[in-house]
């Protein structure tokens, strides 16, 4: 607990020496308060308040995944309709060394209530982004899927997208704790060949949309932050929200009634969540890896 205790406090120092050097951003005022608000080492943050009343949170990561974050945040703040959703612009990334960088956004204060506007605003930030987006699946930048690597790449074809660029690398970091792969991957295959049917135009989608990285502002807008990005079928979105919880009825109403999902939509859940149980299972083991199995072997039933 010590040794945690010293190196936040040697974070917070290099993060308020980092601070005093932008002067543009500072503007003036000087650095009043900074607050730790919680997480491990890897994931530490801070609430900053400035003497002219400015709040600034700052999130502490490496600089190749906090890069990622900011375009994926500048992404979606650009096909976000600002009237029911918020996505806070980055304001500023400082880095002190590749292993060790700090990623400066607005402060948002979220209360909870109501989720009309989240799901409307989500409805709106897909259909935006179609179109004047991507013609094709994937990104262009190697990005994260939480502390997880999530691969660039284009692909014309949704089944080949999600399936080479998202199932198969996690399938790969599995093998290291045993998970049986079928040297035919006769399942992937009838998989591919569905999600290819299936033929979904690629939206920007925000990537990790549990519970933790959504919410509700003041003025009752949506709030969207932590994303891992990319251009996919808008229904994998919908689908993660179903994982963890913390999503309405009136999230998914406003949804429908905005972009309404189309027939077949509840039968890809399955699919689309066998990425983030991967990823679960691939960093933290435990549960995970059985829910894992489970899910595959139910997609093996249904495609192998």
């Amino acid at each position: 607990m010590l040794a945690v205790r010293g190196l936040e406090a040697r974070m917070q120092a290099e993060l308020e020496q980092l601070l005093e050097g932008e002067t543009a951003l500072r503007a003036g005022a000087a650095l009043a308060t900074c607050q730790p608000i919680g997480g491990g080492c890897s994931q530490q943050a801070w609430r900053l308040e400035l003497t002219d009343g400015r709040r600034l949170f700052a999130k502490r990561g490496t600089l190749l995944m906090l890069q990622a974050e900011e375009r994926g945040l500048v992404a979606l703040a650009a096909a976000a309709d600002s009237a029911d959703l918020v996505v806070p612009k980055p304001l500023k990334l400082l880095a002190a060394s590749v292993d060790r960088a700090f990623l400066l956004l607005p402060w948002m204060d979220q209360v909870g209530g109501d989720q009309a506007a989240l799901g409307r605003g989500l409805a709106h930030l897909h259909q935006r982004s179609r179109k004047h987006g991507a013609a094709r699946f994937g990104w262009p930048d190697p990005g994260f899927i939480g502390l997880g690597p999530q691969p660039e790449g284009w692909r014309d074809c949704w089944g080949e997208a999600f399936v080479e660029l998202r199932l198969l690398p996690q399938l790969r970091l599995a093998q290291a704790w045993g998970l049986d792969q079928d040297p035919q991957k006769s399942w992937l295959d009838g998989l591919k060949h569905a999600l290819n049917r299936h033929s979904p135009d690629p939206v920007l989608v925000h990537g990790d949309l549990w519970g933790g990285n959504a919410g509700v502002l003041a003025d009752g807008r949506g709030l969207l932050i932590d994303p891992a990005c990319w251009w996919a079928d808008r229904e994998v979105d919908l689908a993660m929200t179903r994982l963890f919880g913390g999503f309405s009825q009136s999230f998914y109403h406003s949804y429908e009634q905005t972009w309404p999902l189309p027939s077949g939509a509840s039968h890809r859940i399955t699919i689309y969540n066998l990425y983030h149980l991967l990823n679960h299972a691939n960093l933290f083991g435990g549960g995970y890896q059985e829910q894992s199995r489970q899910a595959i072997h139910q997609l093996k039933q249904q495609f192998g």
